[in-house]
């Protein structure tokens, strides 16, 4: 269904959230005295002006930012990822993962594989190498980064307004949510900028996250990747194709 013919549509994971009701810890009532702690509001409403939605920084994860279920005041995004990557381990040992393509054409050259260590970019922008760059995401149980980032990539070739709302409604359900097992690492400044445009989505919707996740990947993944016994298994191979030959 489609989001302009939901009136009031809002995202599942906060119409059942908890607001968090309960005592402020005392190293948090200075900064709410001074006004530092603040609630987050923000409507998501279909085009028949349905009901807004309310969240705030009060939850019961490590993060207190990123729309999250803790009243704890240590913010890092590193720790939120680190929290993230832990309760994925936990969730794939009951899930079975999909299974990555694994076709001729997404086998990389000698020279493909040497070309991925000398740039980020390369790497994405070359299936076999986002191909390869996914199975060790998955090794490290942040796949769902690589899975985002072609979502979107995928909505934001789609020209039909029904498809391109229904697209938008399923990537915000799958990554964005605070429900979902696949959600992905964003700040509450991007948060508030997707549930602003999910009001009347658009193939670009979800730049500002993408751009974050891309982001992520490179600074965080991407080192470990080059470092990782699957690239160099790869490197290894491909000297060993080339001198044969």
């Amino acid at each position: 269904m489609c989001l302009r013919k939901r009136s009031g549509y809002r995202p599942p994971d906060l119409i059942n959230a908890k607001i968090y009701t309960g005592p402020i810890p005392a190293e948090r009532g200075g900064e709410l005295a001074m006004g530092g702690g603040r609630s987050e509001t923000s409507a998501l409403s279909g085009t028949g002006g349905g009901r807004g939605m309310t969240t705030t920084q009060n939850s019961q994860r490590p993060n207190a930012c990123c729309f999250c279920w803790c009243c704890c005041c240590s913010c890092s995004w590193n720790e939120e990822e680190r929290w993230r990557r832990s309760r994925r381990k936990r969730i794939s040992q009951d899930t079975k993962m999909e299974t990555i393509p694994n076709c001729e054409a997404c086998k990389p050259s000698a020279e493909e594989i040497r070309l991925w260590s000398q740039s980020f970019d390369k790497l994405m922008r070359n299936p076999a190498g986002r191909n390869v760059f996914r199975e060790f995401l998955r090794t490290e149980y942040s796949e769902e980064n690589m899975l985002f980032w072609l979502a979107c990539e995928d909505l934001k070739q789609e020209i039909n307004k029904n498809a391109i709302e229904e697209k938008a409604r399923t990537i915000y359900e799958d990554y964005i949510s605070i429900l979902s097992p696949k959600e992905v690492s964003l700040d509450a400044r991007v948060r508030e900028v997707i549930n602003r445009k999910m009001q009347d989505p658009t193939p670009h919707a979800f730049e500002d996250a993408q751009l974050q996740i891309y982001t992520l990947m490179h600074r965080d993944s991407y080192p470990r990747f080059l470092s990782s016994n699957i690239y160099k298994s790869l490197i290894l191979g491909g000297s060993r194709t080339s001198s044969e030959s």
